[in-house]
């Protein structure tokens, strides 16, 4: 089944993109969320005048997202965490608390644009990479420090 994507998918395109799905795929989710449109003669004809607009619209994404990774690539995290015994973590830092800490720098960011294999559990220096968009990456220094617990 061939669709004319009507916005980037990470696995299967950009927008503007005609790309060849299984019918499943394409009937049962990408069609009904609005995602792409069947590639019929008139939807080729409409995406052809079109183009312009989405090659604009591209390039301002692309020049956000870099302005972004400049941002980011600059930026260190501290974050304060509770520490038990051996310096262990009582609990961990994910990436709402890093994306939160970023918020705080003036540098807004998706949660789920930071990837994280798992939580971080210990001190010290941790390099995180973020996605900031247009297939472009960047790492942010997070930093894990102990908060100092008055008893």
């Amino acid at each position: 089944m061939e669709l004319i994507l009507k916005e980037t998918i990470d696995t299967l395109g950009e927008e503007g993109d005609v790309v060849k799905v299984k019918p499943g795929y394409g009937r049962n989710y990408l069609v009904p969320q609005g995602k792409a449109v069947q590639a019929t003669k008139a939807n080729i004809a409409i995406l052809e005048q079109q183009m312009s607009t989405i090659k604009a619209r591209k390039e301002k994404e692309r020049l956000a997202a870099e302005e972004l990774s400049k941002k980011i690539s600059g930026a260190t995290v501290v974050i304060e965490q509770r520490v038990g015994e051996e310096d262990k973590l009582y609990g961990s830092v994910t990436s709402a608390d890093i994306a939160e800490k970023l918020a705080g720098l003036g540098i807004v960011i998706d949660k789920r644009k930071i990837i994280l294999d798992e939580p971080i559990k210990t001190l010290g220096e941790t390099m995180v990479t973020c996605k900031t968009g247009y297939q472009m990456t960047s790492e942010v220094k997070v930093e894990i420090v102990p908060i100092s617990i008055e008893e």
